[in-house]
């Protein structure tokens, strides 16, 4: 905006500059919250906690489909471009599941290919590994870094690694950036607006010598810990305002969408006003005027509302993207650029944004706002501690940026190698080790992680690594007396007592057990009950839509089941028994459920502790696992009860087994 030359016109231009600034973002802003409140509510988000769940085992419905995808890419590129405090990072991570899912299995549910090769990818293990892919490719995508990529997803992200998912990630990286470099290249020439700007390293500070003494390490030693402590401070904030936005969110889309449109409101006016409230700053004499100042879309010295040859700072930060608001500040060698109290302001303006913005209902990540809320206090540390230390005012952005989000994602490894490949600059690999460690470690102290928080938020039963000590004091046979009888059905079952169990129960999965088996073992009494195995709920569906039937009860040959079954309806995990039709004289009829029938299903002794069975459960990716008696006798069914996710969590025993949260508070404080 140029110099006006009296005050009436300096306050009709900057009324008419904020009504189109204010007008535009909140247009953008409506469309991506309209298309995430009425097409796709899951589009929504960053998506990462979600995939964190798939991952480790959790059914999260609708999150891959064509429709999440598309909302989930014109959201992101609304809500982006209106200004909002959020990044691009956890919806391309998100983006990347996506397509990895549908091109996994073909394509859409009501528009899918049916290739037979298809069939090697539609299993769960696969699904997983393409899934995995998919969010490593995103990272990859969004920070430019193939490597951090392949950590992210090794350290945040998957639940079941193997050398094998290794190499996939990483082809899956490399030719993402291989993909980025040639459209780089492409659009150098400036057809693509900003796209191109940065090349592969898109906050380049190898342009100076970062050297530094046993002071400085105490310095950084500094940085960590702020970053742990105001890490964690944000994670206990957020997570109180994400229970507020549950309770606007569950009133209704009209709420969704004004509380996204008032945050926008609230953002364009901050982001306008407040560059107001500083000092114009004369531009460097050795700057041409073509870079300082500048009124463009990018740049490092915006005008504004200053002088010919003066530049506002804060509008240089907060006028701009968030991609070149990270440059800007990550900017090296410009002891003089901004002033202490333009990053104060950006620092306490960026905190509130980052706790209002994330939650709701449009696209968002928290990558990007956590790194310009680190750098603020890096940079406003690296001022006021400049005379007393080598470490260039730009780096102590970058570790102020690192150890943030160490203090609220607990990451470290990935961090590491994503900061190296945004920044280009190996000599702060030592320094930015020692920032991540001790952010992480000062932020575990407080509270979990970011993304741990919204798992329990949005009730994901999320199962991690570790069991909690009271649980081997517990073992599987007192946790199945505490439930109902588990539910068993006969290898050959009438028609009337499936339906009548899928009807009345939610089970997802049932024992099949044979009376009167002769046992191949000398010495057992004849007529035993044997565990054929355990079948699955959509397979029952898929008898009975088939309509596998038999009047009399007798057993089938394999050859039957492969004319009747294919693997694409084997492999469907959905349908509901409500939309299946049963005449009263099939009813009367029989089902053989041998040949559909798991006949290997993992299964424990009563006698087991709840903590091995958990790690049991995690480790092999289990949904049921069947516990069976430690002693064998006639009349005793061979299967005790079946346990699941939900049985094993944590605070679903605790609600059963109150007297073990005692000995969970002594061990504690021991």
């Amino acid at each position: 905006m140029s110099w006006c030359v009296t005050a009436s016109m300096c306050i009709s231009r900057y009324l008419t500059g904020f009504l189109y600034f204010t007008s535009i973002n909140f247009v953008l802003t409506f469309v991506a919250a309209i298309l995430c409140v009425c097409f796709a509510p899951t589009a929504a988000g960053p998506g990462i906690p979600e995939i964190k769940a798939y991952l480790n085992g959790v059914d999260t419905p609708n999150m891959y489909g064509a429709t999440t995808l598309i909302v989930k890419i014109i959201g992101s590129i609304g809500a982006v471009s209106a200004g909002l405090d959020l990044g691009k990072e956890g919806p391309l991570v998100h983006i990347g599941s996506c397509i990895a899912s549908l091109l996994g299995q073909g394509g859409p549910d009501n528009y899918r290919i049916k290739w037979r090769w298809l069939r090697y990818f539609n299993n769960d293990r696969d699904r997983r590994d393409l899934i995995t892919c998919g969010a490593s490719s995103g990272v990859c995508a969004a920070f430019r870094a193939p490597v951090g990529g392949v950590l992210f997803a090794l350290e945040e992200v998957a639940t079941w690694w193997r050398s094998a998912l290794l190499w996939r990630t990483f082809f899956s990286t490399a030719v993402v950036v291989v993909v980025l470099r040639a459209f780089i290249e492409i659009c150098h020439s400036g057809k693509c607006g900003l796209f191109g700007e940065g090349g592969l390293i898109m906050f380049d500070v190898s342009n100076v010598t970062v050297s530094y003494h046993v002071m400085d390490v105490v310095l950084v030693v500094v940085i960590g810990i702020i970053g742990g402590v105001l890490g964690s401070l944000y994670n206990h904030l957020l997570h109180k305002i994400l229970r507020l936005y549950n309770l606007i969110n569950q009133k209704g889309r009209l709420h969704k969408l004004l509380l996204s449109l008032a945050v926008a409101l609230f953002t364009s006016m901050c982001q306008y006003g407040l560059p107001f409230l500083v000092k114009c700053t004369p531009c460097d004499a050795s700057l041409p005027g073509s870079v300082c100042p500048t009124n463009g879309r990018s740049g490092n010295f915006k005008q504004f509302n200053c002088p010919p040859g003066s530049y506002n700072d804060l509008a240089t930060l907060l006028l701009t993207t968030n991609d070149d608001a990270v440059r800007n500040i990550f900017s090296t060698n410009t002891p003089q650029e901004y002033q202490p109290m333009s990053l104060l302001i950006f620092f306490v303006l960026y905190c509130i944004l980052g706790l209002i913005t994330f939650g709701i209902a449009v696209p968002s990540g928290l990558f990007l706002p956590i790194i310009l809320m680190g750098s603020g206090y890096g940079r406003l540390l690296g001022i006021y501690i400049g005379p007393h230390t080598n470490i260039d005012q730009g780096l102590f952005a970058v570790l102020g940026a690192a150890s943030l989000m160490a203090g609220s994602m607990r990451m470290t490894v990935s961090l590491c190698v994503i900061f190296l490949e945004l920044t280009n600059n190996l000599l702060l690999l030592p320094i930015t080790m020692i920032v991540l460690l001790i952010a992480k470690t000062v932020g575990d102290s407080f509270n979990p992680s970011i993304y741990e928080i919204i798992l329990h938020l949005k009730g994901l039963p999320f199962m991690d690594a570790n069991p909690e000590p009271w649980m081997r004091n517990l073992t599987v046979g007192e946790l199945v007396d505490v439930k109902p009888s588990v539910v068993t059905l006969q290898g050959v079952e009438k028609v009337a007592k499936i339906v009548d169990v899928l009807k009345n129960t939610t089970h997802n999965g049932f024992p099949v057990m044979d009376d009167g088996v002769v046992p191949p073992v000398v010495g057992q009494a004849n007529g035993a009950t044997e565990l054929h195995g355990l079948i699955l709920r959509a397979h029952l569906i898929q008898a009975l839509k088939k309509k596998w039937f038999f009047k009399e009860r007798r057993k089938t040959e394999n050859s039957e089941v492969i004319e009747r079954f294919t693997w694409v309806e084997l492999a469907e995990r959905e349908g509901s028994i409500e939309g299946v039709i049963v005449t009263s004289e099939e009813m009367e009829m029989f089902v053989d459920l041998h040949p559909l029938t798991n006949t290997t299903p993992f299964t424990v002794l009563e006698s087991m502790s709840v903590a091995k069975a958990m790690i049991l459960f995690r480790q092999v990716g289990l949904r049921h696992l069947l516990v069976v008696p430690k002693y064998q006798a006639s009349g005793v069914s061979p299967v005790i009860g079946i346990l699941t996710r939900q049985d094993l969590l944590a605070h679903n025993i605790l609600t059963v087994f109150p007297h073990l949260a005692k000995s969970k508070g002594r061990e504690k404080r021991n």
